[in-house]
């Protein structure tokens, strides 16, 4: 599949590792509606990026919403054949913290963002690209979602999160399976420490101290790494069923 040729559908595409995803993809040629909730930044990228770009505000855990922004690509470019997930969301709280238990609302939260998320946005892109033309490699699309090394690695106040993301992780085979009759692909990234906005808000000794924590290279994650996956992963059509770690050979410890 050709990059140029990509038509693209990127949630949480506003800023970090959607951001990135979006300016690599127009920067190959091809076309892109961003999928999110923060109108400014949106109208901000879409300006900035020119007439090969596009906005559609997003929940993802509303599925009239998420087809909203899919009609609205089909509308604006023509066929989705790549639809990428980064909208998510992370908090850090223990089981018990300072006597008081987890909040089961705010593990719901997680889990509706991050997990049922990932789902209503694969399960609707795919309703649309089962119906698209066979590309030059006999593929009409594919998807990919965004997942953690949280999910095998999880520490000590990530109950939720990791378990958001290893759901993620183990949505990824199921899906696959099925939507190849359909000669749609679907693989997981799952990203070690990137320096994206949540990052940023850190202070100085927490963030050196996660970079002490990688191996090689010994640094954070870039986002147009993770942009240069998704590429790849659109180019190579064995890529397929695969949940791949993007984290330097970094395992987290329990905290």
């Amino acid at each position: 599949m050709k990059p140029e040729k990509i038509n693209a559908l990127i949630t949480g595409g506003a800023s970090g590792l959607g951001e990135a995803t979006v300016r690599r993809i127009i920067d190959l040629g091809g076309t892109v509606t961003i999928s999110d909730f923060q109108e400014e930044r949106c109208l901000s990228l879409s300006d900035e990026l020119g007439k090969n770009c596009v906005y559609s505000m997003t929940d993802v855990t509303n599925e009239e919403s998420i087809n909203k922004a899919l009609l609205k690509s089909i509308s604006n470019f023509g066929p989705i054949n790549l639809v990428v997930n980064c909208a998510g969301i992370g908090v850090t709280n223990k089981v018990l913290s300072k006597e008081e238990l987890h909040s089961t609302k705010i593990f719901e939260k997680v889990i509706n963002v991050n997990l049922n998320g990932s789902f209503n946005v694969s399960k609707l892109a795919f309703s649309k690209m089962k119906d698209n033309l066979l590309d030059e490699n006999e593929c009409r699309g594919v998807i990919i979602n965004t997942a953690s090394i949280a999910a095998f690695d999880g520490q000590i106040g990530q109950a939720a999160y990791s378990a958001s993301k290893g759901g993620v992780v183990a949505l990824t085979l199921p899906l696959a399976r099925e939507f190849a009759r359909y000669n749609i692909r679907i693989c997981t990234i799952a990203p070690g420490l990137f320096e994206t906005p949540m990052m940023a808000g850190l202070p100085e000794k927490a963030y050196q101290s996660l970079v002490e924590s990688t191996v090689f290279p010994k640094r954070l994650g870039k986002p147009e790494e993770y942009a240069q996956l998704v590429i790849s992963i659109f180019k190579n059509n064995m890529l397929n069923g695969e949940v791949i770690r993007l984290d330097g050979s970094l395992r987290m410890a329990p905290k």
